[in-house]
């Protein structure tokens, strides 16, 4: 197929709901990894946490997000993802200004009654709500949306405007943390989602369901959710992945408070981080057409081993530089494997269920940063504040790392995992 007969394919390949909730999707990350990208410095800092603490109140932000988004796919399968969007924007654009009220004046009454630990803990869980409605809407339009052909390329096309926003958002961040006070980062990111309620509500039309897809009931939803818990290969596959990460997030919960405190107090670790999402910008849709022939989960486990290893440059040069190839090599795992995870799990996911099971598909980022947060947190208070030793700190995650991969190898070869192509899965729906 020639370039022009691919771009056309693109072209006519999607509906025009894909494209706006695509687009909505930037600005969301933006605000996301704005937050994210400030918050563990912010709150071992500015507001004078342990770094174990830190790190734990991070992933807590996180992975709530995550966690959240099983029930956000449901919900969002019965509301419709328009009202869903626009519901999860205008909570986004309220929860980000609280999130940066933290040390308000008008909220001194509230601190001299509620411990600081609590209330930053519920402040921070504020912002999965919206989240939650947001990730399972865009990929369940992206699943409806998209022709079977393109589907694959779908899936690079919406990981790779996801990353978009994760480099502007870093960006942003350290520009604002740089001039201004750190608080503005999470204004910046309550507007940007404001910008999308309003683009939503004008933009958005709710993507067609197929026949079968009409009546979904309350009852309905709650036995597809028994029924994807009653999947336990499904579920063991989803908690095995976990691990990868746990790896993956260490680069926002403690690799900002490892290099002002290990590597260089001056870094501006905001813009360090933009290196991951600049590498899945330019090269997701080139590596996803390279890798198209292996299947899904054999992309998976490349995935996994490739960003546990990513890590060892720390290792063995503690400089700025290696953080910044650590985080090139974790965004080549990243992207061999994230955009394939996606397809996998749209492909199991009955009609009429995608909201449903991709949420579920979300639980292990949300498990690995809620575990990787306090995991990380542990590792920089022992290795770090207490022997002294920080490099055993990524020797350690790259452990985590390897033994996810092998657990991957062995669950493939146990259960002989088989997936349908995208010339069976347009059999099976013709017949039907």
């Amino acid at each position: 197929m020639t370039v022009s007969e691919r771009l056309q394919e693109i072209r006519t390949g999607f509906e025009r709901p894909f494209w706006v909730a695509n687009i909505s999707e930037i600005f969301e990350r933006l605000s996301y990894y704005a937050v994210f990208a400030a918050l563990a410095r912010y709150l071992h800092e500015a507001l004078q946490f342990p770094t174990d603490q830190a790190a734990s109140l991070s992933g807590v932000f996180g992975g709530a997000v995550w966690v959240m988004a099983i029930f956000g796919g449901a919900l969002a399968d019965r509301i419709g993802f328009r009202r869903a969007l626009s519901l999860a924007y205008f909570i986004l654009s309220c929860s980000y200004f609280l999130v940066g009220s933290i040390a308000a004046p008008w909220l001194e009454p509230v601190r001299r009654v509620v411990p600081l630990g609590l209330l930053v803990g519920v402040v921070l869980f504020l912002p999965a709500l919206g989240v939650a409605l947001v990730k399972p809407s865009v990929v369940g339009t992206t699943a409806r949306c998209s022709k079977e052909r393109v589907r694959s390329i779908g899936y690079s096309i919406y990981y790779t405007l996801v990353n978009i926003g994760s480099f502007m958002g870093p960006f942003l961040a350290g520009w604002i943390h740089a001039h201004m006070r750190v608080e503005n980062v999470f204004r910046l990111a309550a507007l940007s989602v404001f910008l999308m309620l309003i683009g939503v509500l004008i933009f958005f039309k709710e993507p067609r369901r197929a026949a079968e897809q009409q009546t979904t009931s309350l009852a309905q939803v709650g036995r597809n959710f028994l029924t994807v818990l009653g999947n336990g290969k499904f579920v063991l596959f989803l908690l095995i992945f976990s691990g990868y990460w746990i790896v993956f997030w260490q680069q926002y919960l403690i690799l900002p408070i490892y290099i002002h405190d290990y590597v260089n107090a001056n870094a501006n670790t905001e813009m360090i981080l933009i290196a991951d999402p600049l590498v899945v910008i330019t090269l997701t849709v080139a590596l996803n057409a390279l890798t198209r022939r292996i299947s899904s989960f054999s992309a998976i486990t490349l995935g996994t081993l490739v960003t546990a290893v990513g890590w060892l440059p720390l290792v063995a040069f503690p400089r700025v530089w290696a953080a910044v190839a650590a985080l090139i090599i974790v965004a080549l795992g990243e992207i061999t494997q994230q955009p394939r995870y996606y397809e996998y799990i749209s492909r199991l996911a009955p009609p009429g269920q995608q909201g449903t099971y991709l949420g579920f598909a979300f639980l292990p980022i949300g498990i690995g940063s809620l575990i990787g947060g306090r995991f990380g947190g542990m590792l920089v208070r022992h290795f770090g504040e207490e022997q002294h030793r920080p490099e055993l700190i990524w020797w350690i995650v790259t452990g985590v790392g390897i033994a996810t991969t092998v657990l991957l190898w062995v669950y493939d070869k146990v259960f002989l995992t088989q997936e349908k192509t995208p010339e069976q899965v347009s059999e099976v729906t013709s017949k039907n």
